[in-house]
């Protein structure tokens, strides 16, 4: 059995080495962007989405030309473990899932994909060798038309400096680019005060 042009081993040493371990996840989504893949000419350029951001990103990432740098792939995180491939301009494609009702007899699958079992409870071996006996066995497949605004590239458009950080940023973000206007995950540094020229501040306690 393969995944795309690999053997099912070689496609989990890929995923050692580019996710870190080989995640069950991973193993199901190279058979999910596999089955998706079969409809599609061999010329055609696709795009594609991703309903989860956990492990499918990865595996599209490894079997398609579509990454997130390109900008060929889409993480819409529903929480739904599918995925698309579709038609760069035309938006026809296919949408592909795990089946909830096909994973009921392969209980190892069942208990992972559910969560009914915690991860020490699990049994890797066994959770991997039903995996890969199940194959696409496991999945659906359907047509899918992506709606219009979903198709082509986003481009940034204009560019500006943010008035607050003084970094470059797309316009169309607002007055100051995102992190300014709290979106950065970064605690304020009091080492930027000195470096501006301001008093630094020293939080001490009341005792």
């Amino acid at each position: 059995m393969n995944i795309g042009p690999y053997s099912v081993e070689d496609y989990m040493h890929m995923v050692k080495s580019f996710h870190g371990n080989v995640a069950p996840g991973l193993i199901i989504g190279g058979f999910m962007v596999d089955l998706a893949r079969k409809d599609f000419p061999q010329d055609l350029l696709y795009d594609a989405i991703s309903e989860t951001r956990t492990c499918l990103p990865d595996a599209i990432q490894l079997l398609t030309p579509c990454t997130i740098g390109n900008g060929w792939l889409r993480v819409m995180d529903f929480g739904r473990f599918a995925l698309s491939l579709f038609d760069k301009y035309q938006g026809e494609g296919v949408r592909v899932f795990l089946d909830s009702k096909k994973v009921e007899d392969w209980p190892e699958i069942r208990d992972w994909f559910f969560k009914l079992k915690s991860k020490k409870e699990q049994d890797a071996n066994r959770l991997r060798d039903q995996i890969i006996e199940a194959g696409p066995e496991i999945l659906t497949a359907r047509r899918i038309q992506v709606e219009g605004a979903f198709l082509g590239k986003k481009g940034k458009g204009a560019v500006g400096k943010c008035p607050v950080c003084n970094e470059a940023y797309p316009i169309k973000d607002g007055p100051s680019c995102l992190a300014c206007q709290g979106g950065s995950p970064y605690g304020k540094d009091p080492r930027d005060d000195a470096r501006e020229g301001k008093p630094g501040l020293k939080i001490v306690t009341t005792d």
